[in-house]
């Protein structure tokens, strides 16, 4: 069976629309500065026009990228590191709790207005149903972890809270969001937050090279690969 055409009915090439969705999400801009962006290379279209191509098409994309990348078995595990962070959504506090593999990758990400082993729960169960189970789970000493493995049946041993460092994949993986946080302006509900969350870390995945592991054309290459494959989602 062959898949539908997101692109149906649109006007606007699909090229366009890759690239304004790609930049917005991939980069700490604005809407208007995406805008500005095309306008420079001769695209003349509305800041709204690239919020609604954001809203139509960057959970597709994400969750295409998701499936190949499952599929093409790219995910571990093998080590998984857990960690939540507060954010205001239209100024009441909430949290965001994600999950990365030891290579700091995207697992999945939960937001939740509490801070307890039941919203811990909601996200581990998320992530494995999923990608299954892990050989080892490492979190901070919030004991809201500890309660929600223990809902799962998974051993303690399997657990790790101990070391001052242990926990930095998950810290780090914050950063990028904490920096499309600022040129957003913060977000106005908790329904966005999610599924910008959730959109943010396919793209972050399929984009992040860690270009201190190897040489330079190495990562040039990498990153030519990447850039390919995302000009051919949906592509005719």
């Amino acid at each position: 069976m062959s898949k539908i055409n997101p692109f149906r009915y649109f006007k606007t090439s699909p090229e366009v629309i890759r690239m304004a969705v790609m930049l917005y999400v991939r980069f700490p801009l604005s809407l208007r500065n995406v805008e500005d962006l095309l306008n420079e290379r001769g695209v003349d279209i509305s800041h709204e026009t690239v919020r609604f191509w954001w809203n139509r098409f960057g959970p597709i994309f994400a969750g295409e990228i998701k499936r190949r990348r499952i599929q093409a078995l790219r995910h571990s595990h093998w080590k998984w590191h857990v960690d939540e962070m507060f954010v205001k959504v239209n100024g009441k506090v909430c949290y965001l709790w994600r999950a990365v593999d030891h290579e700091g990758e995207v697992l999945d990400a939960v937001v939740t207005r509490r801070r307890d082993s039941k919203a811990a729960l909601k996200l581990l169960r998320k992530v494995m149903r999923g990608y299954g189970k892990p050989e080892v789970i490492v979190t901070d000493k919030l004991k809201s972890y500890g309660a929600a493995l223990r809902e799962l049946g998974i051993d303690a041993n399997r657990h790790e809270t101990s070391g001052r460092w242990i926990n930095n994949r998950a810290e780090n993986s914050h950063l990028p969001l904490r920096r499309r946080e600022r040129a957003m302006q913060r977000f106005r509900r908790m329904r966005s937050l999610q599924k910008f969350a959730a959109v943010h870390g396919s793209v972050y995945n399929h984009f992040h090279q860690e270009r201190h592991l190897y040489s330079r054309q190495n990562f040039k290459d990498n990153r030519t690969a990447a850039l390919n494959e995302w000009r051919e989602l949906f592509a005719a």
